[in-house]
């Protein structure tokens, strides 16, 4: 059977819209217990062990990375694997949280009179209140879609992203009630073009061997040279202590050949730009990149306790991966 574009686009449209109605009907879900959970979770001690039977078990994996992502530690344990060994994860004082549509599985159904009898506290996330799991649980979050988004009304589409939904409502609050912060987010993402904006400094990934420089009354050749010596596209220009006067890129060498015919004769402090762009030692990698965008230019400056410490170049920056 021949299916056009048309008849594609539409049903493309048709799930997301359902999905849509199901995520706005969530908000009835924020009520009264979902707030006493997040109060529960925000003031334990142990950590959340998220579990579920099979693609409730897949979101609850998801569930589980956000937790450890923003401060709150939890463990994803499989309903299946539970009843068959793994429910010793479960330690005192740990909360756990069990996902599932119908709320009266078979695992479900064993899973959950074994954890009532270890003491521990369950959360049901569930689509039907009055289900097993439903009347089990000390809390119950409502994760109902009213119709799954594919055409049989089967396949858990609108349901699994209900439960997503919530599971990342509940993170981002307890996220905000711990005052978690982009340094946290950095600890705990470390690996990554995203971790690496978040904690990656000026002196991590510039070339601490390279420090161009050259007086200003050096002649032209000794600037070309230590421009090329160096591999950084510029030198500084230092006075007799050392302090910052202006910086020469290869760039401002290429004008100073089309302007002047006898450029022999100039020396390093003709050339030079005052006041060059600088970029503090300890500051964070993904600034420097930012001005370097704003500006137009390659490289930075590289001041420490401002004395010149050394340039930082944009390939440095895209070496780790910033960008």
């Amino acid at each position: 059977m021949s299916t056009s574009k048309a008849d594609i686009q539409k049903t493309a449209l048709e799930v997301i819209e359902k999905e849509l109605l199901a995520v706005n009907a969530l908000r009835q879900s924020i009520d009264g217990s979902f707030l006493k959970v997040v109060e529960i979770l925000y003031a334990s001690k142990g950590r959340l062990i998220v579990t579920g039977i099979g693609k409730s078990a897949l979101i609850g994996q998801k569930i589980v990375a956000t937790f450890n992502s923003t401060g709150t530690p939890a463990i994803f344990m499989h309903a299946a694997d539970a009843i068959h060994g793994d429910l010793g994860i479960v330690q005192p004082g740990d909360t756990v949280m069990c996902l599932s549509k119908s709320g009266d599985t078979a695992e479900i159904k064993v899973l959950v009179p074994l954890i009532r009898r270890m003491g521990n506290l369950l959360i049901g996330m569930v689509g039907n209140r009055e289900s097993y799991l439903g009347r089990s649980a000390d809390y119950v979050l409502v994760a109902s879609a009213p119709h799954e988004a594919c055409p049989n009304d089967l396949a858990p589409t609108a349901s699994t992203t209900v439960q997503m939904v919530l599971g990342d409502a509940l993170a981002v609050c307890l996220l905000q009630l711990r005052g978690f912060s982009q340094a946290d987010f950095a600890r705990f993402h470390p690996g990554g073009s995203l971790g690496k904006k978040l904690y990656l400094r000026v002196s991590d990934i510039m070339d601490h061997t390279l420090r161009p420089g050259v007086l200003p009354e050096q002649s032209i050749k000794d600037t070309i040279f230590e421009i090329s010596r160096n591999r950084l596209g510029a030198t500084a220009v230092l006075d007799q202590t050392g302090k910052l006067q202006g910086i020469i890129t290869d760039g401002d060498v290429r004008r100073m050949v089309e302007k002047n015919s006898h450029f022999e004769a100039l020396c390093a402090g003709d050339v030079m730009t005052k006041d060059p762009k600088t970029v503090l030692f300890d500051q964070l990698a993904v600034h420097a990149y930012e001005m370097m965008q704003s500006n137009k230019i390659t490289q930075l400056i590289v001041l420490r306790d401002n004395r010149y410490a050394g340039m930082v170049h944009i390939h440095d920056i895209i070496r780790e991966g910033i960008v």
